[in-house]
């Protein structure tokens, strides 16, 4: 084995996501595949569109400006989850009533939250106080999830002009959420929301252009707000741009861009990215080449329950390619990504040559991680 591959991302694979997940994914199916210690499943998702071929683009034309070259990757950086939830500005006002309200929300008091912002919202018609009640009706935070409520207070904010509620609203439109989904209007309080700079907004609109289906497909347009989510530090932005460059769509080819990118959004705690970049790691692609680097990012997203990643820890556990050869270890991995539907007929004849009494180590290994008897 000479070095790790990553099955090519199909960009048009394009589902969108329930208001709680903000945003829509870009993920494709066999990346998404049941982990054995699964995150709640997020509301039925409408069917993808299928893969269109792609239309001739002008690559100079977009906006291709580098990103500032992220800062080394440490664990600690790697081990910090980021927040993508719907809040209001909170920071954008001098308001301590506002303060308090968002205050409480970050600590998990979901009905001081709610009575402090209808305070608001009801006497001073606060448009960040609005845009809190539709979140918190809307995730069923503090109180019995309400679609229709979510729906009025954000339409009330979006009058006001905030551009968290925009989003928001946008989202639930588009999901059919509160009324029958409307994915033009969805659209175009996406750019509306984006015209006020709200990263999350790009993205999406950036994925609406790249489905092609409620705008003509335009990969270069869907590059241009990539960059400006990525820019503003939206870790699903920078991979989703990063494989624009990687395979030059929508821009030049650029696999150092492709790779900064990919860092950036590593650290950002993207486990997508994580397996990705961990993969130009190992083979030297638009980085420099670090094999110990490469496979401790592998272990960190197989901890994550990446399959991708379990079965590229295998094989490199199992050949020592980089690392010490453990096929105990390695052949756990397999017979764990291997529960998920992601199989190696490579790591099944390795396993099948150990010996019984290592064969019962690996088994008994993945069993105890996979938390069955």
């Amino acid at each position: 084995m000479t070095g790790l591959r990553l099955a090519a991302i199909p960009v048009c694979c394009v589902a969108l996501a329930s208001v709680a997940a903000a945003q829509i994914s870009l993920t494709p199916p066999a990346q998404q595949a049941p982990a054995a210690r699964p995150a709640p499943a997020p509301a039925a998702l409408p069917k993808a569109a299928p893969k269109p071929a792609p239309p001739k683009t002008d690559p100079k034309s977009a906006a291709a400006k580098p990103a500032p070259k992220p800062a080394a990757t440490t664990p600690a950086k790697l081990e910090q989850a980021r927040s993508e939830e719907i809040k209001p500005d909170a920071a954008k006002s001098d308001d301590s009533n506002i303060d308090l309200v968002y205050g409480a929300f970050q600590r998990g008091q979901y009905r001081t939250a709610r009575e402090l912002a209808t305070k608001r919202a009801e006497e001073d018609k606060d448009a960040q106080a609005m845009t809190m009640l539709g979140e918190l009706y809307a995730q069923g935070l503090g109180v019995k999830r309400n679609d229709a409520k979510a729906v009025s207070w954000y339409k009330q904010a979006v009058e006001r002009g905030d551009r968290e509620a925009m989003f928001a609203l946008a989202m639930m439109q588009i999901a059919g959420r509160g009324s029958e989904p409307d994915r033009q209007a969805g659209a175009k309080l996406l750019a509306s929301a984006v015209k006020l700079g709200q990263p999350q907004a790009a993205y999406n609109l950036g994925l609406l252009y790249l489905e092609g289906q409620v705008f003509p497909q335009d990969f270069v347009r869907a590059a241009q707000l990539f960059r400006q989510a990525a820019d503003a530090g939206n870790s699903d932005a920078q991979y989703a741009l990063a494989n624009f460059y990687k395979e030059g769509r929508g821009v030049e080819k650029d696999l150092a861009e492709a790779g900064r990118l990919l860092q950036a959004a590593a650290i950002a705690n993207n486990l997508d990215a994580q397996v990705e970049y961990a993969i130009a790691l190992y083979n030297g692609t638009g980085v420099p080449k670090d094999q110990a680097a490469a496979i401790d990012l592998l272990r960190l997203a197989s901890r994550r329950n990446s399959p991708i990643a379990q079965n590229r820890l295998a094989r490199v556990l199992v050949t020592g390619q980089g690392v010490p050869m453990d096929k105990i270890e390695g052949l756990k991995w397999h017979l764990i990504a291997k529960s998920v539907g992601n199989g190696d007929l490579m790591l099944d004849d390795a396993f099948a040559k150990l010996s019984a009494e290592d064969r019962a180590k690996v088994e008994q290994s993945a069993k105890k991680w996979l938390g069955v008897k």
